[in-house]
């Protein structure tokens, strides 16, 4: 199943592919496309091997629940275009309002960048499991959604709190449209049998699937393969 077109206020990738998670080879899924009844399993269990970080090592991913839509909803709508500023109040030429305004200062300050916005948004958001790299560091699941499962293929996106590349060792700058961004947008293409392929938007853009009402990876399709998934 190919996914729809994103459209939206995007950020563009948060650093070059070449040099981010360079030999993340293998990675091996568990994957449950329901949802656990209380007490079950968890609803999504993904394991790898990861290379070319400081601490080699394994990467697990386990899922305790997936994103209701209200909990999405803050997300999402923070990576929204905002609306326009108002216009100041127009005073009498050479008036109070015009000097006041002038002495007041610069006026209102700029608004927060989309990646600014969508940070504190998935900061602001539950955690829903983590991604664990190796002994005791992780990272927090703040998002989780999936297409459905009637589909041969399932689309799955995760968002974690930080940027999964704070442990490589030779991490690339971010880039200028980025730069502020602390987090990392994860989707992941699975089939019924358990393998397909997962890329991160630390080598691609971040969007909104205005169809299917979450974030996604802008441009999916030319998007370098980060993870390799095999049953």
């Amino acid at each position: 199943m190919t996914g729809s077109r994103t459209e939206g206020s995007g950020l563009r990738a948060q650093g070059s592919g070449k040099r981010l998670w360079p030999a993340l080879v293998a990675l091996v899924a568990i994957a449950s496309f329901g949802l656990p009844a209380s007490g079950a399993a968890a609803a999504l269990t993904l394991r790898a091997t990861v290379h070319g970080v400081k601490t080699a090592g394994g990467l697990t991913i386990t899922l305790e629940r997936w994103s209701t839509d209200a909990e999405r909803a803050p997300v999402v709508a923070a990576l929204a275009s905002p609306p326009p500023a108002p216009s100041p109040a127009a005073g009498p030429a050479g008036g109070r309002a015009g000097r006041a305004g002038r002495a007041g200062g610069r006026g209102a300050p700029p608004p927060a960048s989309p990646a600014v916005r969508l940070s504190a948004a998935i900061k602001a958001a539950p955690t829903l499991g983590y991604i664990w790299t190796g002994g005791v560091t992780g990272y927090s699941i703040k998002y989780a959604w999936r297409s459905p499962a009637i589909a041969e293929t399932q689309r799955i996106v995760l968002i974690v709190d930080r940027r999964l590349d704070s442990q490589t060792a030779d991490p690339a700058p971010a880039s200028a449209a980025a730069a502020d961004a602390t987090f990392t947008v994860i989707e992941m293409r699975i089939d019924r049998q358990g393998t397909g392929e997962g890329k991160t938007s630390l080598t691609s853009s971040v969007a909104i699937d205005t169809e299917a009402k979450t974030l996604a990876l802008d441009g999916y399709a030319a998007a370098p393969a980060l993870l390799k998934v095999t049953r």
